[in-house]
């Protein structure tokens, strides 16, 4: 399903002219972080329920307290990924939404984008999770794609999940009847295994070797 059908209207955008009590009656019936505040259906801006909390005269327009206003939105046209990036840059479970005109649209809300996610084809079929980490200098997409596919196995996504002291961890969604061998690839490129698999036939040639060398020293 396009995610442009889950643009919302339900909670009525305010204007900069109503009350710090009609803001605060919005954020007493709705669930939500932040409201957009529009004019002449441009958006100025969002205000966050902490903020508005804060203010103790509710007769007060909102025109008094532009200055707390956020700037945040999406394109109508923006992915799931970058709505999920907006989300979290900005502590928000909302997003105004702006058509290419540059005008309100309505909003998205958190829950509805991530359901969206969770139901994605990378989310929900049947794959393995590896997560593999290299010096960032010496690390390439096109490598780590090539080494997954000549070992007969599909990618079905892939993302930088950790960066720190130069080294950066990698996650791959992967559909393969052996990743054993994609592992053992990965090795041999000097990648380290993060993740956790049963049956890593490396990790247990490991336990095995250290086992014997454990009893022939107590020989």
């Amino acid at each position: 399903m396009n995610i442009t059908d889950y643009i919302l209207n339900e909670t009525k955008a305010l204007s900069l002219q109503s009350s710090v009590k009609e803001a605060k009656d919005l954020f007493d019936n709705f669930p939500i972080t932040h409201f957009p505040v529009i004019e002449n259906h441009k958006l100025l801006g969002s205000f966050a329920e902490d903020d508005i909390h804060t203010i103790e005269n509710n007769n007060n327009e909102l025109v008094a307290y532009s200055y707390l206003l956020n700037s945040f939105f999406a394109d109508e046209k923006a992915t799931v990924l970058e709505l999920l990036k907006i989300f979290a840059d900005n502590d928000t479970n909302i997003i105004p939404v702006l058509n290419k005109e540059k005008e309100y649209i309505g909003y998205y809300d958190l829950c509805d984008v991530l359901d969206v996610f969770s139901t994605s084809p990378f989310m929900v079929e049947d794959s393995e999770t590896l997560i593999i980490e290299k010096v960032e200098n010496d690390y390439s997409m096109s490598e780590v794609c090539q080494i997954v596919e000549t070992n007969g196995a599909k990618l079905l996504g892939i993302y930088i999940s950790e960066r720190k002291n130069d080294f950066v961890q990698v996650t791959l969604k992967i559909i393969t009847e052996d990743i054993n061998e994609i592992m053992h690839t990965f090795r041999r490129y000097d990648y380290k295994i993060i993740s956790t698999h049963e049956n890593d036939i490396y990790l247990e040639d490991l336990k095995n070797r250290s086992e014997y060398l454990q009893k022939y020293l107590e020989m």
